[in-house]
């Protein structure tokens, strides 16, 4: 069995969202490309919500405030869709939409 072992602690350079894609350039010069629909919240935010991310620590994650978004860059290098459950974005989509 092997284990992913990286040289360096990947780290977002640039980011940028369209209605398809979230597309992460990394500091070692990779660009990562990911189906927006692998993040649900990130598929109902507004353009100006996915505009609104801030990086953590050194790069290491993305976050969203507004959306309560996190993305670990190390997840995406793996291909880790959204982990969260049906229940729990219905639940936030719901109190999106203002329904208890």
């Amino acid at each position: 069995m092997t284990t992913l072992t990286l040289e360096a602690e990947p780290a977002v350079q640039k980011l940028r969202v369209n209605v398809k894609q979230l597309i992460v350039e990394l500091a070692d010069g990779r660009t990562l490309t990911v189906p927006l629909a692998w993040y649900p919240r990130l598929v109902h935010a507004t353009p100006v919500e996915r505009a609104h991310w801030e990086l953590l620590g050194d790069g290491y994650a993305i976050e969203w405030p507004d959306l309560d978004e996190h993305i670990g860059i190390e997840g995406l290098l793996a291909g880790r869709r959204s982990g969260e459950s049906q229940q729990s974005f219905a639940q936030w989509l719901r109190a999106r939409q203002g329904q208890p």
